[in-house]
């Protein structure tokens, strides 16, 4: 029986690849031949050889980690070179300037029964930006009748309580990121109010105090305008009964701010205010204010209320200086 020792080192002999063709031979003279060899001293042998060839793998196996290793470090080295992507949420923004960025919104008043009332009002702005201009687009209206209570065996007739439009234009050149100067034109009718029709221009600065947009949606904008604006004003009264009225004009400084600010998420405050002082023909001075609070309902939808005041210090004869509107409307972004 072989003793154990040529067992293992047969073993090991038969797992461990042959050396490299490379390996140049023992010489000659070093290596007895095999069949003057004994048994105890073939297995010495084949033991020396596989002792041999493990230091060898051992050597393969340490080369090949270190090779890993200096991979690895090149690729971190690689990523840290390489910029990271830019956010998706740069490239999503809601309008990419050059964009007209449109606004419709609506509101609707129905009363039915004893007493009728029907009163519609709508609105749109558009606004579009490139590097040195600024193109905005404004137009309302609003159409109400109303009847009031009936008697027994009497019928009542409806009435006119809302009958007005208006459209504006105007156009900024920036000369700078918050300095611009603009023109503006517009017209607009107001028939409860006596106002056939107002026409006007306008030319004058504006200053861009702050763009911003916060975190989670928010913003905050601020605009402010002083400007010289000349309006030609026909008048004639359509109520209560039909007759002519003498035209005036009204021009000197007009002072406007706009101001925009996120409450919360999808939470917007906003106020447009606007006065004109006339130093043309009798003193006389036209103030407006519209307070709005909307609501996102969706990225394109919202749902806002806004309260309006006019004053006109000189109104059409019979009318009084001011009239305020308490409004919900439904808007929707395009």
């Amino acid at each position: 029986m072989l003793s154990a020792a040529f067992l293992i080192a047969t073993s090991l002999q038969a797992q461990t690849p042959a050396p490299a063709s490379s390996t140049p031979p023992a010489p000659a003279a070093e290596t007895a031949p095999a069949a003057s060899l004994s048994v105890e001293e073939r297995a010495a042998a084949a033991a020396e050889r596989a002792a041999i060839a493990a230091e060898r793998a051992a050597e393969a196996s340490a080369r090949a980690a270190e090779a890993a290793e200096r991979a690895a470090a090149a690729t971190a080295a690689t990523a840290a070179t390489v910029p990271p992507p830019a956010p998706a949420a740069a490239a999503a923004t809601d309008k990419k300037q050059g964009e007209w960025d449109v606004t419709v919104g609506l509101g609707l008043i129905s009363l039915t029964g004893n007493a009728s009332t029907l009163t519609v009002s709508g609105l749109a702005s558009a606004q579009r930006t490139t590097e040195n201009w600024i193109y905005a687009v404004k137009s309302y209206g609003s159409y109400g009748r109303s009847r009031p209570p009936e008697v027994t065996g009497e019928e009542s007739v409806s009435q006119v309580v809302a009958f007005n439009a208006g459209l504006e234009l105007r156009g900024d050149r920036r000369f700078t990121d918050v300095i611009s100067g603009y023109l503006l034109a517009g017209a607009e009718t107001d028939h409860v109010k006596s106002v056939e029709s107002r026409t006007f221009g306008e030319g004058g600065l504006g200053v861009l105090w702050w763009d911003e947009k916060k975190e989670k949606g928010r913003e905050s904008y601020l605009r402010t305008d002083a400007a010289f604006r000349y309006a030609n004003e026909t008048r004639f009264q359509y109520y209560p009964t039909r007759m002519n009225l003498p035209d005036v004009d009204l021009g000197g400084p007009r002072f406007g701010a706009v101001f925009r600010y996120g409450l919360a998420q999808n939470v917007t405050f906003k106020e447009d205010v606007e006065v004109l002082v006339s130093v043309i023909g009798d003193s006389r001075m036209l103030f407006n204010s519209q307070t709005q609070l909307s609501v996102g309902l969706t990225k394109q939808l919202s749902l806002g209320t806004s309260f309006l005041v006019k004053h006109d210090s000189a109104p059409p004869p019979g009318k009084v200086s001011t009239d305020t509107a308490l409004a919900l409307n439904l808007e929707v972004m395009l």
